[in-house]
């Protein structure tokens, strides 16, 4: 073997680290959003059971037991309870049209960044794992 043909031989295997590490880097992240999704989606079961329990929404996770739970980027859960809160819309997650997103109560993650903003076109929301509709969507903030 000459040195040309390690060189080359060396050249083809970091071309194909680099490509591999960009494909697992995404599939890891696809993991967690849709674990993201998932506990959202059991939140909000566990949230709409106690409202029909006890006929008012929590005020924080900590009433249902999972205060301090983590998403998977490490960033706490965001709950934000509107049917009891009154009047306003302080807080509330809004569409485009800056319309909120839910009626009862807003859940999310604050996504890969750990950054958000309460209107979901803002770049800094386009990354959230969100319920809207009052839970008939759980998903990324950019696709809603």
């Amino acid at each position: 073997m000459t040195l040309v043909e390690v060189v080359i031989v060396m050249a083809i295997l970091v071309i194909l680290a680099s490509i591999s590490s960009i494909v697992y880097i995404d599939y890891i992240n696809k993991a967690r959003m849709y674990r993201a999704m998932d506990t959202i989606g059991a939140l909000s079961t566990e949230i709409s059971s106690y409202g029909m329990d006890t006929g008012v929404y929590p005020q924080s996770l900590a009433e249902i037991g999972y205060a301090g739970l983590l998403d998977p980027w490490g960033n706490p859960y965001e709950y934000v309870n509107i049917r009891n809160a009154g009047s306003g819309f302080g807080g509330m997650r809004k569409d485009k049209f800056l319309v909120p997103i839910n009626t009862d109560f807003d859940l999310y993650s604050k996504g890969l960044d750990g950054q958000s903003a309460t209107a979901l076109n803002a770049a800094k929301s386009k990354d959230d794992i969100i319920r809207a509709n009052d839970g008939q969507y759980i998903g990324l903030a950019g696709g809603f």
